[in-house]
């Protein structure tokens, strides 16, 4: 399978599935992106969630899901959704159902939409153990999924209820771990087996998502997704979302960057921002995502490459030579306009009209200055001239014996002016693009560079005139991060026009290399938006750890109001916090349990002392 089969790379279009019809609205089909959110009350309180639900609609979210871990919480959903309506309201409503079939079949009797996690929905709670079957016993295992998923389709049919087939990288069974791996294509097969039952009782109500707090695993498994669905005849529409995304900044680049790929491309129908903080704050975050990309219907032409060079599927980092410590193993640099004032500091900083570059994010080290850039600047004894022109480039006699920059736009890529550079062994490109679709036009560029064997380093640079950080976040993250979790791209420069304070364009060009998983230079907290069953308040919490943590680098640390999908969705974190019970706690190294049940009052520094002993504090 290749993803360019089935989606235009070069012009920007909304890939059409199947409309499905969820209570009022539509889902999929030439229906507008939806957005929604999540309430994280308790759904036996029936007014705190029928005021934290009319919060969300009233925020502009086109439907509200809500767990219900229970028969008593499926049947009360008769009681919230009641109150809504009586508001005046007639947003759908979604069931969130994890372990409890029999919750499944009570809630959509009453509610429009139920979403079921295929991970849990039969099989038992993973444990990460190795299991072999058979053909024979793995077709049994599938028979027990018929046999619970078609009653819960027959109610939906009778009821006219819509179907999320919502798989979670942090659930998969250790049946599909066993034979697929924790993998995209282990998630995709996950939601296969039960979509090939929906179609074999040809129930076609149905969204599909799949989500992880891995912003590369997520990306992949979507886009195969679509490919393995459309390969055997389906087009059910996509939800996306990057699940524990966090809060704050890191919580808005991270799910950019995912989200934003995909819909860079025309994909997903309906989309969830997950943040840790109330529901509501989700939404406009959503519309702010979904309106970006609107921008960029009828724009300018991108032309076509024959050869596409990578695998959408999976990650290879694009082979570039090595100048200085640019390309190459080195991690992606950071390009600023001007020197921020805290403790992280870009490797090049632009100051008026020079370039510093600075490896150890302290002292300038180089200059560049961009007044005169077919002239030596020497500073610090250091020479690194940055081009304007190919032909400024290859007429000069001024370049530099070790680093030379040029700037190209994605344009000017072609033979002519690739052949006039060839011969160089010391060439940075600055990769700029002035199309509305500048996500596709810059990896367009790549493929050509790759096509003609040039790999010279590129910094990938944007252009932007914002006064809100914010939007600056939304739009840069998803402009960028897509090409870094494609493997294209040896730096990030963020140009900003507008009123917003460089150290904070500083700090979201590292977000989006931590975000796409290029560069981790934080501490990174994988951090759940909370719902019905988080036992604890994930928002203080959350503050309070990164207050405590956030001076340490390189690591990840885990924060999950239940045990659903704890484990396997912070399973690459180095520590993990995680609700265990009613004022209880877990502490997690890795995958294995350290400590269990610590009462709340005491988690937060049973944690700093378990990071202390495992040798990780600073």
């Amino acid at each position: 399978m290749k993803y360019e089969k089935y989606i235009n790379l070069f012009q920007y279009n909304r890939f059409k599935t199947r409309s499905v019809k969820v209570g009022n609205i539509n889902i999929g089909g030439d229906s507008p992106i939806c957005v929604q959110s999540m309430t994280s009350t308790n759904t036996l309180k029936t007014d705190e969630t029928v005021k934290q639900s009319l919060k969300i609609i009233e925020a502009g979210g086109e439907l509200v899901r809500i767990t219900a871990q229970g028969i008593r919480e499926a049947e009360n959903l008769k009681n919230i959704k009641k109150e809504i309506r009586k508001a005046g309201f007639e947003t759908p409503l979604a069931a969130d159902i994890h372990f409890n079939p029999k919750a499944a079949f009570t809630a959509a009797k009453i509610v429009e939409k139920v979403r079921i996690n295929p991970g849990n929905f039969v099989d038992k709670r993973a444990d990460f153990s190795k299991v072999e079957f058979t053909k024979i016993e793995y077709q049994a295992e599938i028979q027990k999924i018929e046999d619970k998923l078609i009653p819960l389709l027959e109610i939906c049919k009778e009821n006219k209820t819509a179907l999320r087939v919502g798989v979670n990288h942090g659930s998969l069974s250790d049946r599909i771990m066993s034979y697929y791996g924790d993998t995209p294509k282990g998630m995709v097969e996950s939601a296969m087996e039960f979509l090939r039952i929906c179609m074999q009782e040809n129930f076609l109500n149905v969204v599909v998502s799949l989500k992880s707090s891995n912003t590369r695993v997520m990306v992949q498994a979507n886009r195969l997704m679509l490919a393995k669905m459309l390969d055997e005849g389906m087009n059910f529409p996509l939800h996306l979302g990057v699940t524990e995304a966090g809060e704050g900044e890191d919580g808005r680049i991270k799910s950019a960057v995912g989200i934003g790929t995909l819909l860079a491309d025309g994909i997903g129908d309906t989309i969830r921002v997950s943040l840790t903080e109330p529901p509501e704050d989700e939404i406009p975050v959503a519309e702010k995502l979904v309106n970006y990309f609107d921008e960029r219907i009828n724009h300018k032409q991108i032309n076509e490459v024959d050869i596409i060079p990578i695998n959408f599927f999976e990650y290879n980092k694009k082979n570039t030579r090595v100048v200085e410590n640019i390309g190459g193993n080195n991690l992606p640099v950071v390009i600023s306009d001007k020197e921020g004032n805290e403790e992280l500091y870009p490797e090049f900083v632009y100051l008026g009209d020079q370039f510093i570059f600075d490896s150890s994010h302290k002292k300038s080290n180089f200059i560049i200055d961009e007044q005169n850039w077919d002239q030596q600047i020497i500073y610090d004894d250091n020479v690194f001239p940055l081009f304007k022109s190919f032909n400024n480039f290859y007429l000069s006699d001024s370049k530099s014996s070790k680093l030379n920059f040029l700037k190209i736009n994605c344009s000017e890529i072609n033979d002519e002016n690739l052949l006039k550079i060839n011969n160089q062994d010391n060439l940075v490109l600055i990769l700029e693009t002035t199309n509305k679709n500048g996500f596709a036009d810059q990896r367009a560029a790549f493929f050509k560079l790759m096509n003609s064997s040039c790999d010279f380093p590129v910094i990938i640079k944007r252009s932007y005139k914002e006064n809100n950080l914010e939007d600056l976040q939304l739009k840069s993250a998803s402009d960028i991060g897509g090409l870094f979790l494609d493997g294209l791209g040896d730096g990030i420069w963020i140009d900003n026009k507008g009123s917003i304070d460089e150290q904070d364009i500083i700090n979201t060009s590292f977000g989006i290399l931590q975000a796409s998983r290029v560069r981790i230079s934080k501490t990174e907290y994988i951090s759940c938006p909370g719902c019905g069953r988080t036992l604890f308040d994930l928002q203080k919490t959350t503050a309070k750890i990164r207050k405590r943590t956030s001076h340490l680098k390189n690591l990840k640390i885990g924060i999950m109001g239940c045990i659903v999908n704890g484990p396997g969705e912070m399973a690459d974190a180095d520590y993990g916090y995680v609700g265990a019970g009613p004022g209880k706690i877990t502490l997690y190294k890795n995958k294995e349990v350290v400590k269990k049940n610590i009462p709340e009052e005491n988690a937060v520094e049973e944690l700093i002392q378990l990071i202390k002993d495992r040798g990780d504090w600073i």
